[in-house]
């Protein structure tokens, strides 16, 4: 168990360099935050201020490079390549605005897929499946395939599937980016509704309305934390 004291998440000075030479970016530039467990929090900047790149570095899906990554107290930059799938697979669930759900497999199925991934046998992960449709409201469309799903309801298949090992923090980037505005209202009430339940959540967005809807807003700009 996570020590209530110690962040669960600590960025200390990080720095996100791509390329070389001319074509060299500096993503990230010194950025030191800290994120505490049941914290629901936004990103917020316009495009190009850092903010996918900070996802991606604290959900284990890219590394710093320079700066001390500390997930649960744990210095992630001293993790191999194993550990860091561990991570990702057992302790944090993504949800992205592109929804990444495999096409040709119903709600349900792609709802389970975690799980099969982490070895859970198959009749708990069919019951955890079912259960989390129907926590986002979706049990009666189980069997449909994304393309049978209207962008909201996609999108909550993927807040599904986020939580399916039942991950301690949820990365959310730009997760209402391609819906509507009713479809979207209904996607944020879901993470108030996992935020009271315990749930850590960091959401990614470049809209403020989004932003004011969590309880703590981090602005960036131009890799760099404003606030």
């Amino acid at each position: 168990m996570n020590d209530k004291e110690t962040p669960m998440i600590r960025l200390d000075n990080i720095t996100k360099v791509y390329g070389t030479g001319e074509a060299r970016v500096e993503a990230v530039k010194g950025i030191s935050l800290d994120v505490r467990e049941n914290e629901f929090i936004s990103l917020i900047g316009p495009s190009g201020s850092g903010k996918s790149t900070l996802m991606s570095i604290m959900g284990c899906l890219d590394t710093p490079s320079e700066g001390t990554y500390l997930f649960e107290g744990r210095d992630v930059g001293k993790l191999n390549h194993n550990e860091l799938a561990d991570i990702r697979n057992a302790k944090i669930g993504f949800v992205f605005q592109s929804f990444n759900l495999l096409p040709y497999a119903t709600a349900f199925e792609n709802v389970e897929l975690p799980m099969i991934f982490k070895g859970v046998a198959a009749r708990a992960r069919r019951r955890r499946a079912q259960e989390l449709l129907d926590t986002v409201r979706l049990s009666s469309r189980a069997g449909h395939k994304p393309s049978e799903l209207s962008g909201g309801e996609i999108q909550r298949v993927a807040i599904a599937r986020a939580l399916a090992n039942n991950p301690r923090l949820i990365l959310a980037d730009e997760p209402t980016g391609n819906l509507d505005t009713k479809s979207g209202d209904e996607i944020l009430d879901i993470f108030n509704v996992l935020w009271k339940q315990g749930h850590t959540l960091v959401i990614i967005t470049h809209n403020p309305a989004i932003a004011e809807m969590t309880r703590r807003v981090v602005r960036l700009q131009d890799g760099r934390v404003l606030n």
